[in-house]
């Protein structure tokens, strides 16, 4: 199967005999083969506990971890599945949805912002436009006016 990348080291993770796990769950998932894409970006893992089309499937939209932790993090530093489900409101605060997804864009990453009023919109992960970071406490206050967000008006009390 195709996997999309979040390890900076994947030829180390991604190796035969190497073990991932879904997020959450304990299960093995035994790497048999693995090689980067030749045509696009990502890699194509082969794994032991998947092998036919419908286990495959089940592994679609599915994050993998490594069993193990690469140590702490430094201060400020997060885990992507740290952020996904955080409340993301602006410095009024107006929600403006939960973060739904993250991906790399360049050198920044992105966060996928769903379930609000503005709709789905990326919020960058910059200073310009994120005000408080703490998705340990599942919470993120964004400049919307920076973010040129087009809002309905707030109801009033």
């Amino acid at each position: 199967m195709r996997v999309e990348v979040l390890t900076d080291r994947p030829e180390e993770r991604f190796v035969a005999g190497a073990v991932l796990h879904r997020e959450g769950s304990a299960e093995p998932l035994t790497i048999t083969a693995a090689a980067p894409v030749a045509d696009g970006p990502g890699w194509r893992l082969r794994f032991r506990e998947a092998a036919d089309r419908t286990a495959a499937e089940s592994l679609r939209d599915v994050y993998l971890e490594t069993g193990g932790s690469p140590g702490p993090l430094e201060r400020g530093a997060y885990w992507w599945h740290e952020v996904v489900g955080s409340a993301v409101v602006d410095v009024s605060g107006r929600e403006l949805g939960k973060v739904a997804d993250v991906y790399r864009a360049g050198g920044a990453e992105v966060f996928v912002v769903r379930g609000g009023p503005a709709g789905e919109f990326d919020l960058p992960v910059v200073r310009a436009f994120i005000r408080v970071f703490a998705p340990r406490r599942g919470e993120i206050v964004v400049d919307a006016a920076a973010l040129d967000l087009e809002l309905p008006p707030e109801p009033e009390a």
